[in-house]
């Protein structure tokens, strides 16, 4: 394992016989991959995920942000049926000649289901499952070759039959886990305890991450603000279901760069939430932006905005549903890692019927399974730059390439986002 301090290669025996230190700069390892159980991390590799998660320490990130990182990473060095295809051919083609027919035909079983498993696995990420439905289909294709060479070879029309069924068999199996595998529900490979600590550890050693962000500042004391400000108002405001998310984007200057206010639902922040509302209120041409999470609460936050008296209730503001939305999820192409609990089945089933009539029935099977998709497994910049393109797309609602479609039938004009990245 290399130092991040001076680069030089540590093998185990030197870090071992150096108290876990470079042999070179006697700077601390942070993580010892050996004595590590369910993942191993080293240190150039968490340093990597720290440089990435930051755009290269240009921008703020929330921990649980770097834990999804973390977790998809080491997910990408998971099984893969590949491995095992070649010594299945090898092994298939000696015990045939030297032993039995019926061999080749259990190992294929037996690799099936494996394969099989494997692409269904909550615990691999959407390229290894990939890899593993695949594998079914280039091992049915040998199965079936293989079948109707040695039935020809032995003159037996059982072999022939066993091998295409069984060969048929496997390449349906794949093609249809390839086109079940952006859907499938995830777990994460550790806690969120262990990435905590392994956070605190990094900092004791390595000193504060400067671009983490702490959680939010619930801070009520109202603030100063200067009179010829407030007689202004804002363009654009962006509306998030949870503090974290406001102040991601804040501390991200997002508010500056794109001309808007960013709130959250919550009222964050509180010390200008007020103040903040009441300069919007003058804006009769106000577009809203909403940001959330795809679960029963994030889907409800654009119906919260137009029936609550502390938003936008009996207004005709234009809304635009950014997302993340269970259109988005199940239109993608793109790893996403869905979740899925009891709970926010439970909770999906009571979204208020207003909610209920703007969804498909397809979003709301996905929704009422139990399925969520949280915004922070989605790093700073795929935020900011589908936030970016939501805001530009509001501004040619009549082109053609528009990427917002004209949603509901309330007096707002009300627009999703169709794609999130």
């Amino acid at each position: 394992m290399k130092c991040i301090n001076c680069g030089t290669d540590n093998k185990l025996k030197d870090r071992t016989a150096n108290q876990g230190q470079c042999i070179k700069c006697n700077h601390p390892f942070a993580f010892e991959p050996t004595s590590m159980s369910n993942v191993k991390i080293t240190d150039p590799f968490f340093a990597k995920a720290i440089a990435d998660i930051s755009a290269n320490n240009t921008l703020f990130f929330t921990p649980k942000q770097l834990l999804y990182l973390l977790d998809n990473r080491l997910r990408a060095k998971s099984f893969s049926g590949f491995i095992w295809v070649v010594p299945f051919i090898i092994l298939s083609f000696f015990t045939a000649i030297h032993s039995s027919f019926i061999v080749p035909f259990i190992l294929s079983f037996i690799l099936i289901l494996i394969f099989l498993k494997s692409s269904k696995s909550s615990k691999l990420n959407n390229k290894a499952r990939q890899a593993n439905a695949r594998a079914l289909q280039i091992l049915g294709g040998i199965i079936f070759v293989g079948g109707i060479l040695f039935s020809i070879k032995m003159n037996s029309f059982a072999i022939f039959v066993i091998g295409v069924t069984i060969g048929m068999l496997s390449i349906y199996l794949g093609i249809r886990q390839l086109g079940r595998i952006r859907l499938i529900t995830q777990e994460l490979l550790f806690s969120q305890t262990q990435a905590k600590d392994w956070l605190n550890r990094w900092q004791q050693i390595n000193g504060s991450i400067l671009k983490i962000l702490p959680s939010p500042n619930q801070d009520n004391t109202p603030a100063t603000v200067n009179p010829d400000v407030t007689a202004y108002s804002f363009d654009r405001l962006v509306v998030c279901d949870s503090a974290v998310i406001a102040q991601l984007l804040i501390a991200n200057n997002f508010h500056f760069e794109n001309n808007c206010a960013i709130l959250s639902i919550t009222g964050y922040p509180q010390s200008i939430f007020d103040t903040t509302m009441q300069m919007l209120r003058r804006n009769p041409d106000l577009k809203v932006y909403a940001v959330h999470d795809c679960n029963p609460r994030g889907i409800g936050l654009v119906h919260n905005l137009t029936t609550n008296a502390n938003w936008f209730l009996n207004s005709e503001i234009m809304i635009i549903d950014i997302g993340l939305t269970p259109r988005q999820i199940i239109a993608t192409k793109r790893g996403i890692f869905i979740q899925s609990s009891p709970e926010s089945a439970q909770a999906a089933k009571q979204l208020p019927e207003e909610v209920r009539q703007s969804l498909s029935a397809e979003e709301l099977a996905w929704l009422e399974s139990g399925k969520f998709v949280e915004l922070e497994s989605c790093t700073p910049q795929r935020i900011i730059k589908v936030l970016q393109k939501g805001i530009t797309g509001s501004l040619n609602l009549e082109s053609d390439d528009s990427s917002l479609l004209l949603v509901g039938d309330t007096g707002n004009d009300m627009y999703i986002v169709q794609s999130f990245g």
